[in-house]
């Protein structure tokens, strides 16, 4: 089990929070296995040889990992950026981590961007000018992938999906103290995405209100 002390206002830059962040987010996000193996399929369609590729959010290496041998096969450039330092002095994936902001960091044209479960920790006033810059950025034939949390759905149905969640934490052997502390934590930290605000998107996988999408540039 996690040994993470949850603060009491969420946050990527602690020395706690990143040096237990591999355990926890597996015990709190029962699927995210599953969606870094989808992350790794649909990169493989999108990733050219000597292409660019920028992970966003890159946090401990999780995706940089996951495409590594593609990567590596294709002569592509991998760029992770993160904000954190602490999370940084984490980081085993491939490629020299970028300590950065995402929303003032000057991309060039890119093959592959991944946002994995990244977007929905900037503010919603920024969100969309960050969003309209990655989407201006993908080069012909490119993508933009996103995994993020999204505001839950209307209606009972949005209830349903919502517990799926958190049903999927305590199977993971997560305790309600700590799923509660958890959620608290977030109040005004994360802010969840309403799917409009990717604008034209291919939704490709969804868990209760986690869900991912594809942004393509058919050119």
């Amino acid at each position: 089990m996690s040994k993470l002390n949850i603060p009491e206002n969420w946050t990527f830059k602690s020395k706690n929070v990143a040096e237990n962040f591999n355990v926890h987010v597996n015990e709190q996000l029962p699927w995210y296995n599953l969606c870094t193996k989808v992350v790794a399929h649909v990169s493989r369609h999108f990733i050219p040889e000597n292409g660019l590729v920028y992970d966003i959010g890159a946090s401990t290496g999780n995706i940089g990992n996951s495409i590594k041998d593609i990567i590596t096969q294709r002569k592509a450039t991998f760029i992770p950026i993160d904000n954190s330092k602490e999370m940084s002095a984490q980081y085993a994936g491939p490629g020299k981590l970028i300590i950065a902001d995402a929303q003032t960091y000057k991309y060039k044209k890119y093959d592959l961007a991944i946002c994995f479960l990244a977007l929905m920790f900037i503010p919603p006033s920024e969100r969309q000018t960050l969003i309209a810059t990655l989407r201006r950025n993908i080069k012909q034939g490119g993508a933009l992938l996103i995994f993020d949390k999204t505001v839950p759905k209307d209606g009972y149905a949005g209830v349903i999906l919502s517990r799926l969640a958190l049903a999927g934490k305590l199977q993971a052997g997560v305790s309600p103290d700590e799923i509660i502390a958890k959620e608290l934590s977030l109040a005004g930290v994360q802010r969840p995405l309403y799917p409009h605000e990717l604008g034209k998107a291919t939704e490709i996988f969804r868990f209760g209100d986690f869900a991912g999408w594809i942004i393509e540039n058919g050119g």
